[in-house]
């Protein structure tokens, strides 16, 4: 099971987020670049950077500050955050991105998910972001009327082979997954004709709770608060990625 450090970005700076909530912000370092180079010295052999302004407003606001985050390090950066268009995709690419996140996209505008399935293949990974059950977009301000299992089965339709779930109300909480709605999504992803791949992410915060979604069987966990106030140290939870 992969351990992904996550780097979110609000105004140029690395920040974390209680529950999406763009109110209930911390900063954590004034340079994402930083906290990059730290993972990647820690031993992260893949980061999650999301554009927060992003995700909010509907188009990439932190791309120069992204950009600077691909070129500082070598390991895998998956990008997110805003990202509405085939455009957009291409340029993260193009600047060293491994693989690029949609998850407003997803929901509101299918044809570009097809289109960019079709193009980049496994180098789109989707966002399911649920509030009690119910699929979030709009940067987590906006519930749809989707549940976020029957999404989950559109995706795997549209040849999508990669997921990341997130329970919003369990992200920047330090209070643990929610594992029975993960075991729910990798269940459902698992047993479509055409299976996904599901990375956790949201309240992840000690070793016991990576040894139960290794156990689930996601592919990989995105850790974000926990990292930044030592709640979990990085070389423990790689450790107990593997063990």
């Amino acid at each position: 099971m992969e351990i992904i450090p996550a780097i979110d970005i609000r105004g140029g700076r690395c920040v974390r987020l209680d529950q999406g909530d763009y109110d209930r912000e911390t900063v954590f370092a004034d340079d994402p670049v930083d906290a990059a180079r730290r993972w990647e010295k820690a031993g992260a052999s893949r980061l999650h950077v999301v554009d927060l302004d992003g995700a909010r407003d509907g188009k990439p606001q932190n791309e120069d500050v992204i950009r600077r985050v691909i070129e500082a390090v070598s390991v895998d950066v998956q990008v997110g955050g805003g990202v509405r268009d085939v455009s957009a995709i291409e340029r993260y690419l193009k600047a060293g991105a491994d693989r690029v996140a949609l998850g407003t996209a997803a929901v509101k505008d299918q044809t570009t998910l097809v289109n960019a399935v079709s193009l980049f293949r496994g180098r789109i990974i989707v966002g399911v972001d649920a509030r009690d059950g119910m699929v979030a977009t709009e940067g987590w301000r906006e519930t749809s009327e989707m549940r976020a299992l029957d999404l989950v089965g559109q995706l795997s339709e549209f040849g999508v082979e990669r997921i990341f779930y997130t329970d919003i109300s369990r992200d920047g909480m330090l209070g643990g997954p929610n594992f029975p709605a993960i075991q729910e999504v990798v269940e459902r992803a698992a047993g479509l004709p055409s299976p996904m791949a599901v990375i956790a992410a949201g309240g992840v915060s000690a070793l016991e709770h990576l040894r139960r979604l290794r156990l689930i069987g996601v592919e990989g966990a995105i850790i974000g608060q926990a990292l930044y106030t030592g709640a979990l140290d990085i070389g423990e939870a790689l450790a107990a990625a593997q063990a």
